[in-house]
């Protein structure tokens, strides 16, 4: 028998929970956790982490409004999930770079300094690229959500006991 199965593709306004469905295993051994679920309830520009393998982690984000304005000392990925984001850019100045012993994203001291490098827009899908030494600020009108693939950093927030089903 074919079994049929149906995509359904969740938004910051429509999700379902979801859970782990272990077949032959203890759901005890896994922990899951829903994008949309973590950016419903967090505030705006919180980079919740909700996966993690080592140091490497996949953060969301509820990009509303303008955020602060960032830098990392690695490259960095940002995945639209849900909605339009827009993503200005600047080349920093030596001033302004984060240490290249540390990582994860910080917040760039006031506004930056340096080469503007321009803006892209990016949709539901769409994955830009956030390069080391990099200014980098989220602007929206309407709440989105963003997933960025970095390293663990000073402003990464561990809430693993309330966004992930642990039985």
């Amino acid at each position: 028998m074919t079994q049929a199965y149906k995509t359904c593709f969740g938004s910051l306004a429509s999700y379902d929970k979801g859970r782990v469905e272990p077949i032959a295993d203890d759901v005890r051994n896994y922990a899951f956790s829903n994008c949309f679920e973590v950016a419903a309830s967090a505030r705006p520009y919180e980079k919740v982490v909700f996966g993690q393998n080592q140091e490497y982690v996949l953060e969301v984000l509820r990009a509303e409004g303008d955020s602060p304005w960032y830098t990392c000392a690695h490259d960095e990925f940002a995945l639209c999930m849900d909605g339009t984001v827009d993503i200005h850019l600047f080349k920093l100045d030596g001033s302004q770079m984060a240490d290249p012993n540390d990582n994860g994203a910080i917040l760039v001291s006031g506004e930056p300094r340096g080469q503007y490098m321009g803006w892209m827009r990016i949709q539901r899908g769409h994955q830009a690229m956030l390069p080391a030494n990099t200014g980098y600020q989220f602007r929206n009108k309407n709440a989105a959500v963003l997933v960025l693939q970095t390293c663990k950093g000073e402003l990464s927030i561990e809430r693993w006991s309330s966004i992930c089903q642990m039985s």
